[in-house]
Formats: structure tokens, sequence, C-alpha cells
């Protein structure tokens, strides 16, 4: 009993500084958030320019195509072609990058076409996809593949080879085969970089779905964009664009809530390390 009254005692004690904490974490982006919509709420009013409209004006016309379901029947379709396109290089990215970083010659030989396609604009790869493809979805996918495998392949390969040397001979010198060396040293290892390529993989996924949508099966969001932007209708793009932003938002984070379920056994302080190493300028 005593044991019982003493926890309570010690959680309700801790309680306060637990929501300060949350506070600082969610205040901040919160104040921003809603200074921002502010903003584009009073500067759509007070200069009244028709590429502009204010934020009420376009949350009313994005509950106009909810309700007719011009968003829900188009954003289906764009996360199908989402889903299987960051898949697809998600598969291809990691095993590529893992042999990349694991072998030497392997790095050599593929390296400078990586970095080529890694660097070379996406977009223009698209009317090789219609040509070979048509307008389908094999164009949309091959062009959301083209815009994120090659980053989560850096990525994986740059996360192979930071992986400490002395645990690779740590385990070489207890008779570790190489399966062994791969599923229990070098992966677990480098997952924390490799999670971190497939985050801005996803984010350039996103883009590459709508561009795929926009410029060649015109389907999806990116087909709505592209119609409205034709009849210069500010007001539904600014609504579509706020449905994509989300989407980038609940893709990116869902990728993370995985990140942090595959990276859970490490030590708070080396999760810190990988998400500084993420993202240097914060």
């Amino acid at each position: 009993m005593v044991n019982a009254v003493v926890q309570e005692t010690a959680t309700v004690r801790r309680r306060p500084w637990a929501d300060r904490r949350i506070l600082v974490r969610v205040g901040p982006p919160a104040v921003s958030l809603a200074l921002g919509l502010i903003a584009w709420e009073i500067i759509g009013r007070v200069f009244k320019e028709p590429f502009f409209p204010p934020l009420s004006t376009v949350i009313a016309r994005l509950a106009d195509m909810v309700v007719d379901g011009d968003i829900i029947a188009n954003l289906g379709n764009s996360l199908i072609n989402l889903a299987w396109g960051y898949t697809a290089a998600g598969i291809f990215g990691i095993t590529v990058g893992v042999l990349m970083g694991a072998y030497r010659k392997i790095e050599m030989a593929l390296d400078m076409y990586v970095y080529a396609l890694l660097t070379a604009p996406s977009l223009v790869f698209a009317p090789i996809f219609f040509a070979l493809f048509g307008l389908g979805r094999p164009s949309i996918l091959g062009v959301i593949f083209f815009y994120t495998a090659f980053i989560i392949i850096v990525n994986t390969s740059a996360a192979i080879r930071s992986v400490p040397i002395h645990l690779v001979e740590m385990a070489r010198s207890y008779g570790a085969t190489e399966r062994q060396l791969v599923a229990k040293i070098i992966l677990p290892a480098a997952m924390p970089l490799i999670m971190a390529g497939m985050r801005l993989g996803m984010a350039r996924a996103v883009k590459g779905m709508i561009t795929g949508e926009m410029f060649i099966a015109f389907v999806g969001l990116g087909a709505i964009v592209n119609e409205a932007s034709e009849r210069f209708d500010a007001s539904t793009v600014l609504a579509v664009l706020i449905v994509i932003i989300a989407v980038a938002l609940v893709a990116t984070k869902s990728v993370e809530l995985v990140d942090r379920r595959m990276t859970s056994w490490l030590p708070s302080t080396a999760r810190q390390s990988a998400a500084g190493r993420r993202n240097p300028a914060g």
C-alpha cells in the first residue's frame, strides 16, 4: 500500500514536467502554423489577387470537392501509385545500396551511374516512360521509381560503409558466416541511416507521384491540379495542394514510425546522433 502511494506521488510530481515537455515540442509548431494560416487569410483578403485567394475560400472549395467525391476517388488512385512506386524503389534501392556498400568493386562499377541518375532531372525521363508504357499506371510508377530509388541507394551504401569495422572483425573472429554478418551485424548497425534514406525517398516519391499524374497519365490528384491550372482556378489548385501536403506529411510520419520501431533497441543518444546526421542543419 505504501509503495503504491509513493509511486502515485512520484507520478504526480513528474506529470508537470512531462506536460511541459509536450508543450515545448508541440507549442512552437502549432503557433507557427496558426500564424501562417492567419497571414494567408489576411493577405488573400487585403490584396485580393485571383492567384492567391484567402484561406477560407480554399477551405470552402476543398469541402465542396470532398462532398462531390472528387478528392476521395482521385486520392485513392494516387495513393495506390505512391505505394507501388515507393515499395519497388525501396526494395531496389536497399538491395543495390547494400551491395555497393559491402563490395568495393560493385560500388566502383555502379557509382557513376547512380550519381548521374540522382542528379539528373527525373522529369526528363517522363517522355521515355510515355513512349514505352503509354498513358497508364506503369508510366507513373516509372517516374516515382526514378525520383525515389537513387537517394535510397546513396544513403544505404553510405550506411553500410559507416558500420564500425571492429564490429565486423569481432563477428568474424567468432566464426560468423557472411549471411550472419549481414543479417546480425551490418544491417542492424546501418539501419538508422538506411531509414533516413527511406524518409527522404518518401518525400521524393510524393513529388514523383504528382509529376507523373500531371504530365503523363492525367489521373489522380495531379489530373485535378492540371485541369484547374488550365482554367486558372487558383482555389482548386491550392485546395488540392493542401491535400498533397497532408499526404506527404502522413506518409513521411509513417516511415518515421517504422524507423523508430526498427531502431528502438538503440539508446536515446544514438538515435539523437542519427537524427543529427539526417538533418545536419537541425
